[in-house]
């Protein structure tokens, strides 16, 4: 106890050790889905879905534990909702690559980490309003939502109006509705301890629903994929993803040559740039770790804690690592030190030898429920505190969410909404209120969108 006190400091932070374990149990618990979700959305790029697993349970019980250990904050990490759609869906679709997805990946966590070694990514944060910021969070959210509502089926392709209701007469279809039915009216029941645990919840109950509905009334269907036998025990897997980014010099061509590439890299930096900050402050807040100014105390070990998991993600083979939200479920309980990042991280170790455990979990209709679900909780919670008396900032954020849907590109979407910004802030004679540095980011995705019309 000695040890641990003085390693954490409990009673600086007026705390104790049983709550600090329950705190890293409990955020354990809330994120876990996150593992065999983002098995089932990298595998979408032809990564085999065991080793990602593995890779993920890793990842994220590192550096967790480096977080626990070296910044001492009730932050665990995993890899990001959002940030694993777009290398899913939009990067490996314009490069064709799961490979050169990563190295794209690994590209913008080496300049993240930089960033976070000097002034600059404090300088960066500080030059983005506030607005843009909850922006870029909202569109973020808006984009994951859409792709969950899209891979289920819920939402399909229509020649005459581009998109249009689902199959609602397809079994699994129906269960995906009811799946984000089931985890969306979760995050609204009178009890807090189940609206922070609404996701694991809810996805347990689709997995029970799927199984009586198959059973019952659709026997020719399997709703749910059931124990995969042919799932590895042991951590094995990893070894079909570790280390493939540097296996072949031509996948470094392939993202190299890509002119995308370079506004993948800079959309992957920026997204980074602002969910971390805000999770972060968040959660500070709640832990009694943010000083006056709101500033963390210790801020700069958290935050290249967080920028080394950003960095070290894609050569291990999974997606970039961040800050959760669900962290505030430990600090609502009563934690405020870094035991709770360790305990959670070492249960994330022990995760990766039992995959075949997750396997049930690898169903569109789960899947589906989990990216809806998190994308609109990401919309709302930015789009609610924007200031929509300001008419420019309203505009923004029309023009950014919309676009990000319909040109189904984050960095598209973000670019145009930077550009119109600034543009109209200049014409409205309130261009000094804008940081040059954000001119500069405009400017950016300028060349950009000129560089992509060139060699289309």
């Amino acid at each position: 106890m000695k040890v641990l006190n003085k390693l954490f400091k409990f009673e600086e932070r007026g705390t104790k050790l049983t709550t600090e374990l329950l705190g890293g149990l409990i955020t354990f618990i809330a994120m876990i889905y996150i593992l065999p979700l983002n098995a089932s959305i990298l595998s979408y790029m032809g990564m085999n879905r065991d080793g990602v697993f593995v890779a993920t349970a890793i990842v994220s019980g590192v550096i967790s534990i480096f977080m626990g250990l070296y910044g001492n904050f009730p932050i665990v990490l995993s890899a990001g909702m959002g940030v694993n759609a777009y290398l899913a869906y939009v990067i490996y679709a314009a490069l064709r690559s799961w490979q050169a997805a990563l190295i794209v990946m690994f590209l913008a966590g080496v300049i993240f980490l930089l960033l976070t070694l000097t002034p600059i990514r404090v300088k960066i944060i500080n030059a983005i309003p506030n607005d843009i910021k909850l922006i870029i969070g909202a569109g973020l959210g808006a984009f994951i939502a859409f792709v969950g509502l899209k891979n289920s089926g819920v939402i399909a392709m229509d020649t005459e109006t581009f998109v249009t209701l689902g199959d609602l007469s397809k079994p699994e279809v129906i269960l995906s509705v009811i799946a984000i039915l089931v985890v969306m009216c979760l995050m609204f029941v009178p009890n807090k301890n189940i609206q922070r645990l609404a996701i694991p919840i809810g996805l347990v109950a689709t997995v029970i629903i799927g199984i009586i509905l198959h059973y019952a009334f659709f026997p020719e269907n399997v709703l749910l994929p059931h124990y995969d036998t042919a799932a590895k025990w042991g951590g094995r897997g990893i070894e079909e993803v570790a280390f493939g980014i540097f296996k072949d010099g031509e996948f470094w061509t392939t993202a190299l040559k890509n002119p995308s590439t370079y506004a993948f890299i800079f959309s992957l930096i920026f997204v980074n740039l602002t969910d971390t900050t805000a999770t972060l402050l968040a959660v500070g807040r709640g832990a009694g770790i943010v000083d006056e100014k709101g500033n963390l105390i210790g801020g700069k070990k958290v935050v290249l804690a967080d920028a080394v998991g950003a960095a070290v993600c894609a050569p291990i083979g999974t997606s970039t690592v961040t800050s959760f939200a669900e962290s505030t479920v430990a600090v609502e309980l009563g934690a405020k030190t870094g035991l709770v990042a360790v305990t959670a991280g070492l249960l994330f170790l022990l995760s990766a030898f039992i995959y075949p455990l997750f396997s049930i979990f690898n169903s569109p209709a789960v899947l589906s429920a989990a990216l809806v679900c998190v994308g609109a909780s990401m919309f709302v919670g930015n789009l609610k505190d924007i200031n929509w008396n300001d008419r420019i900032v309203g505009f923004t954020a029309f023009l950014t969410v919309v676009l990000v849907l319909l040109t189904y590109s984050i960095s598209d979407g973000l670019g145009f909404g930077l550009i119109f910004y600034c543009l109209a802030m200049l014409v409205s004679k309130r261009g000094k209120e804008i940081s040059p540095m954000l001119y500069g980011l405009a400017g950016l995705y300028i060349v950009y969108f000129v560089i992509k019309t060139i060699v289309g």
